[in-house]
């Protein structure tokens, strides 16, 4: 459990696929590394995470399904990305409740300065949006946001200069794709809602 407040930044080291191209190791240089140990769970860009490796450097296996449903297949040497190590209990839950298991991915369609502070939109499928309302909770990478404007198709964010500081958005792009997390509370309200039943995302990892 997580909650979208993100920790630290991290750069990755290296990306590499079998040679059926089905699973990778992605290896990372996390600046709180020295604190890990093996089996621990790390949100990385939104994606819950096991370390499989410790060795200087920090490895995790990224399975068939990982690759499929979210952007960490994209990766390359270099990529900056979000990380959150899980919710110890008695911590401070200033974002909310994140799984770390990614239901789909979209698209940044916009992220520029308004004032003192930016304007993030980002594209949503169906599934995603259905579960979105204004004002609700959305995790977009690992971050915890709330949603500002709900469009047809998108969801707007105000970020703050803070945010764009403490996370890989200062490097995002227009175009690039993310992770999101829908808000938990809204899955089993949909799950137990007769009309909604069968709509869920069939993405979820």
């Amino acid at each position: 459990m997580f909650t979208g407040l993100v920790e630290a930044t991290g750069r990755v080291i290296s990306l590499t696929r079998t040679d059926d191209g089905e699973q990778a190791s992605l290896v990372l240089d996390i600046p709180f590394s020295d604190e890990l140990a093996l089996g621990d769970s790390v949100a990385t860009n939104g994606c819950c995470l096991t370390v499989a490796n410790l060795d200087g450097q920090v490895s995790f296996d990224l399975l068939g399904q990982t690759l499929k449903v979210t952007s960490l297949g994209g990766l390359t040497a270099g990529s900056l990305v979000n990380l959150e190590r899980a919710l110890a209990m008695g911590d401070r839950l200033g974002g909310h409740f994140v799984q770390g298991h990614v239901d789909d991915t979209g698209t940044i369609a916009d992220l520029s300065p308004q004032g003192q502070d930016y304007r993030l939109e980002v594209t949503l499928p169906a599934t995603v949006h259905a579960l979105c309302i204004d004002k609700g909770s959305l995790c977009i990478d690992g971050i915890s946001l709330t949603i500002a404007e709900l469009t047809d198709q998108s969801a707007v964010f105000w970020i703050t200069p803070h945010t764009l500081k403490a996370t890989h958005l200062g490097e995002a792009k227009i175009g690039q794709t993310v992770n999101l997390e829908a808000d938990l509370l809204a899955k089993y309200v949909q799950k137990l809602l007769p009309s909604s039943r069968g709509s869920l995302p069939a993405k979820t990892i």
